[in-house]
This record gives structure tokens, sequence and C-alpha cells, in this order.
């Protein structure tokens, strides 16, 4: 058995607000402690259960948060940019399933610290049907036939998740009181929880289906303002629909879609006001 993870930051256990995922803020070096204990309480209970190999993919902003030498000694990580497929990077049909720890509720939801991928983004689409990040990252693992058997993060991320995938297995280790402020378990407390929930995702990995994509997806990404969507079309394939800050491309597969989403999100980025 071989699991992946991909671990993001803002659903970290006690993690509130951006003085604790933005590398230049105050809170920040703290919280990197905080998400390397999380990871590690995840990784110990998947080698418990059995797991050969844990590969952990270090999947927030500059992907280069997680304290290589504070991590579980027996996993391997991937850490750093620029990755091709970003918060799934090193994902094959080789493994058993997948964890997604630290994640956050979609653009525009009630949830701590929501968003899609960046704040220039209001919606991805895959054929009309409206995801975040989780739902794009859980699309490229249902393509490499792999099920995504365990969520952590707010309870709006749990509940995201619940509804993308049936029978996931959720842990919120905080409530959502605002999009910046939070009722967290403590660290150990979660620490706890975790254990005891990838132990029951594992055991209920039959019931679990790979989030199997389309075939030649339609990836529609709306910005938030004419400006995003003006560099986002610069992206050749790309159509910009009038009237709207909606782009769209017409992919092959999922993994060229997904690829075409970290290219637009890029240039969207290159405007720089709001």
């Amino acid at each position: 058995m071989k699991i992946y993870m991909s671990v993001d930051m803002e659903g970290i256990t006690g993690l509130s607000d951006a003085t604790f995922v933005d590398w230049r803020k105050h809170n920040y070096e703290r919280a990197r402690k905080i998400m390397t204990e999380e990871a590690n309480y995840v990784i110990q209970s998947a080698f418990d259960y059995g797991a050969e190999e844990v590969l952990v993919n270090d999947s927030h902003s500059k992907m280069n948060n997680l304290l290589i030498d504070q991590i579980h000694p027996d996993a391997l990580l991937i850490t750093g940019e620029v990755k091709p497929f970003s918060m799934m990077q090193g994902l094959n049909d080789t493994y058993s399933g997948a964890f997604f720890v630290g994640y956050h509720a979609r653009a525009g939801q009630y949830g701590v610290m929501s968003h899609s991928m960046i704040h220039a983004v209001r919606n991805f689409y895959i054929n009309d049907h409206c995801i975040g990040e989780m739902g794009m990252n859980a699309y490229l693992a249902g393509y490499y036939g792999v099920p995504v058997l365990f969520v952590a993060g707010d309870d709006q991320a749990a509940a995201e998740a619940e509804k993308l995938i049936p029978n996931v297995t959720t842990a919120a280790v905080k409530e959502t009181i605002s999009r910046s402020s939070i009722k967290s378990l403590t660290p150990k407390k979660a620490g706890l929880l975790l254990k005891e929930k990838v132990k029951l995702a594992l055991d209920q990995r039959s019931l679990v289906k790979p989030l199997v994509p389309p075939d030649n997806p339609e990836l529609t990404m709306e910005f938030n303002n004419s400006g995003q969507a003006e560099w986002a079309n610069l992206m050749p394939g790309t159509m910009w629909i009038p009237g709207t800050t909606k782009v769209r491309f017409q992919a092959k597969d999922i993994k060229e879609a997904y690829q075409a989403m970290l290219v637009m999100t890029e240039l969207a980025m290159q405007t720089t006001f709001s």
C-alpha cells in the first residue's frame, strides 16, 4: 500500500489568517512547525496501518514550507517550485489512495482563508461543474484511478469534501467563525483526531471510488476582474467569454486542463491591483 499526501497550509490546526501562511509575516515560522507536526501525525498513522510508502507533496504557496529535518524520517518529500502538476506533483497510478491535509474551502465560500489557488480566481468549472482546488486535485487523482480517501482541514473544507467525494473520511481540526477567525483544537488534540480518522479512512477505503474526470473536459476560469481575464486569455487556445470575466479552454484530458489552470493563474497574477 502506497499513500500520496498533498499538504496545504490554510487548513492546518490553529492557523487563522494570513499572518500564519505568508512567509513574510510574523507567525509563519511557528506555523511551519505546526504544519510539519500535523503532517507527521498523518504519516505515522499511515505507516502504523501498514503503508509501505508515504509520499508527501508540500502544496502551499512556494511549496517549501514543510521542515525536512523534522518530517517523519521514513516519508518521502517533494518540495519547492516550479512543479508541472503543482499540488499533485508525483502522483501516479501506483498509489492506493490520496490524502489531502491542511485543505480549505473554495473561493467565495464561507471558510477559513477560503480561496481557489490564487485570490484572482472566483471560480473554476469543469464542464460547468463549479469546483475549487480540492476538486481539481481530486479529478487529477481520479485520472490515475486513485481515490481521495481522507481530507483534513477546517469544517467547511470537510463539508466540501463530503459533497464532492462520496464516503470520504474527513477530519475537521477547526471550526470557522469568520474567514480569519476560528475555534480550534490544540495541535496535540488534533493529532489524536487525525490518527483516528486516518485509520478509519484506510479501514473504509474500499467504499471510496476515484473521482473520474470527464473525457475532453472544458475548463472555465472566472476571474475577479477583466484585467486578470485579459492576462489569462494570452494563453494560446483560450477563449474569453464576452461580457464576463470567464476564460475557457478545451482540454484533451484533465492533465492538460490542470496545467492550463496553472498557466492561467500565473498569468492572472500579473495584474497588480484587484
